[in-house]
């Protein structure tokens, strides 16, 4: 049982509640619950930043092409783009799909909760300046440009689910090493892990605080594993990161949700 900062529908306020990601309950005045029993809206506060080609497969999938112009060089710095605002919704919001695209990529993600404003960490002191973590679907319309990440692929409303809460560090003794998986429809379809990552949790940190300071709130994701997922109208989406929990939402025509179609 560990502590996890979360927010309900409706509330203005985060609040702290006792989680039993093993058994996938939380308790929450005194109640025992199952996350679907409650209307969350998502833990977070800050600014939510996505990095770009942070596993060893999704670089070595683009094979040479990392060597030709104009970037002649695998890239030498995490690449980072915004999840902005609109973006961010909770577990069990639909993520609504656009009127013009069919399928959408399944970005399952480990979100690093910074704790106090982190400037010029060194990686040996980063998770210092952690206060949690969290799940993250960086949602994404196919494209096939990796280097340049348009807005309107990556930043649509509701394309990054987060949550249900944010757990503490105290109960993510190896960040560096979580399970990360992928259900459509009950289907596992993706399976990874974070010992993956080119850049390690302390070691983003300490790279990306080398030239921009992150504040208590913001959020780090860090990065999606190669091959996404795609999913379609109507599937229930379910990320399960090992040792933090698991986060669930379906996708539903936009025209629906506009119309009182959101669903649980």
């Amino acid at each position: 049982m560990f502590k996890a900062q979360y927010k309900l529908q409706g509330r203005l306020i985060t609040e702290e509640a006792t989680v039993d990601v093993y058994n996938s309950t939380v308790q929450i005045y005194n109640s025992t619950l199952h996350p679907d029993q409650i209307k969350w809206d998502a833990p977070v506060s800050g600014t939510v930043y996505g990095t770009l080609l942070n596993y060893k497969g999704s670089l070595a999938a683009l094979g040479d092409s990392v060597n030709e112009s104009p970037y002649k060089a695998p890239p030498q710095a995490p690449i980072l783009y915004i999840k902005p605002a609109n973006t961010v919704i909770g577990y069990g919001t639909a993520i609504p799909l656009p009127s013009s695209i069919e399928q959408l990529e399944i970005g399952a993600t480990l979100g690093i909760v910074i704790g106090q404003t982190a400037t010029n960490v060194k990686k040996e002191y980063a998770l210092d300046y952690v206060v949690g973590y969290t799940i993250a679907n960086d949602v994404t319309v196919p494209h096939e440009s990796l280097f340049r990440p348009a807005v309107k692929h990556r930043a649509r409303d509701g394309f990054c689910p987060i949550g249900p809460w944010i757990l503490e560090k105290a109960a993510i003794p190896n960040p560096d090493n979580l399970a990360v998986c992928v259900y459509i429809n009950g289907e596992l379809v993706q399976k990874n892990t974070t010992s993956n990552l080119i850049r390690g949790i302390s070691e983003l940190i300490a790279d990306v605080t080398e030239f921009m300071t992150l504040y208590a709130g913001d959020v780090l994701l860090v990065g999606v594993p190669e091959n996404p997922p795609l999913a379609k109208a109507g599937d229930k989406i379910r990320i399960e990161i090992d040792q933090v929990g698991f986060l669930e939402n379906v996708i539903v025509p936009e025209n629906e949700i506009f119309s009182g179609g959101d669903v649980q």
